[in-house]
């Protein structure tokens, strides 16, 4: 099954049996099976960029890897990566970042030649000022679509790494427009409330669960 957040809406791509059932719609979830047709996409893709009405919408068929490449064809592609970084000092604590209106993990665009692990790392020290992170155990994919400046579709692939690092003075990096860099402990976060992206908060909740 894929998770893919569209204007902070879920949708799911996956087999009948995933999807749970027949087709159904209500006030809150669509569940559809894909005609076959990729244009179709672009009928949920408009729905989900113009409104956030349903909590999420599932489009099923034989194949979820089939239906992610058929979602994925309307798309420019990008790929990222960062880091979920527990302090070695305090534990529970991991490291968040403050910008747009919404918390979130450091993270950025893979330059060529990087490894994603490579990208994670620098990414990380580069938008909240640690002089050295160690890096760990791959935790996964998320994936968000958004609309670039030239009003483009984007599908960007983010691969998110843990890491570990010592508590020092942090320094957000500005130009992205990060207003803090804060170490709070995991559990305290999420039972706050804070207002966060959908593709981070189900991240750090898996972590959680974990």
């Amino acid at each position: 099954m894929y998770k893919i957040y569209i204007n902070g809406t879920p949708l799911f791509l996956a087999t009948q049996e995933e999807a749970g059932g027949a087709p159904y719609v209500d006030d809150t979830k669509i569940v559809a099976r894909y005609p076959g047709n990729p244009r179709q996409f672009l009928n949920y893709l408009d729905m989900l960029e113009k409104n956030t009405r349903f909590d999420s919408v599932t489009v099923y068929g034989d194949d979820a890897h089939q239906l992610f490449r058929d979602f994925a064809s309307h798309f420019r592609i990008i790929e990222a990566a960062g880091g979920l970084v527990y302090n070695k000092e305090v534990e529970g604590e991991v490291l968040l970042i403050f910008k747009r209106d919404h918390w979130d993990l450091p993270k950025g665009k893979i330059d060529e030649g990087e490894s994603r692990q490579e990208a994670a790392v620098r990414e990380v020290m580069e938008e909240t000022g640690l002089s050295s992170v160690e890096p760990g155990d791959y935790l996964g994919i998320t994936y968000h679509t958004y609309r670039d400046k030239k009003n483009r579709r984007i599908l960007k692939y983010t691969y998110w790494y843990r890491m570990k690092a010592a508590r020092e003075i942090l320094a957000p990096q500005a130009e992205e427009e990060i207003e803090h860099a804060e170490w709070r402990p995991l559990k305290a976060f999420l039972d706050s409330g804070p207002v966060v992206y959908g593709n981070i908060k189900g991240l750090l909740e898996k972590e959680l669960a974990n």
